[in-house]
């Protein structure tokens, strides 16, 4: 079933029950070439997903959480301020990062032709409902 499809009715119920889906599918339908959203915790684990159901966007989140870890702690060791947001850019497209609260961030899958600005926006709103749920 492609990510973007409507699940079948029996379906439904179960996903409008997992926490935070509604966000990120939310988010997804906002962003212009998105592919796929994700949170994860501060282990690299993923709590929900939605969009594209790739392996690869799991792996890629997670690796850069990494990273996101490491800027943020090299944030606070110079008392830099808090990271609002990362971008990484590929010859495939773009990853852009989150932190949420507890060690929790958001990843959002953009494809090249993705509104890179959109996302940062539209991101911006769903950090801070997920910060809130959190």
């Amino acid at each position: 079933m492609p990510w973007d499809a409507a699940p079948p009715a029996s379906s439904r119920s179960c996903r409008a029950n997992v926490p935070y889906l509604r966000q990120l599918e939310r988010l997804l339908r906002t962003i212009t070439g998105s592919q796929a959203a994700l949170l994860l915790d501060a282990q690299g684990e993923v709590v929900v997903e939605t969009g594209a159901r790739d392996d690869r966007h799991r792996l890629i989140a997670a690796y850069q959480g990494i990273g996101l870890a490491m800027a943020q702690r090299a944030t606070a060791r110079f008392a830099t301020g808090p990271i609002g947001y990362m971008v990484c850019r590929y010859a495939w497209g773009s990853v852009l990062l989150r932190p949420l609260k507890d060690g929790y961030y958001l990843v959002i899958s953009l494809s090249p032709e993705a509104g890179l600005a959109q996302a940062v926006r539209h991101s911006a709103t769903t950090q801070e409902d997920l910060d809130k749920e959190l």
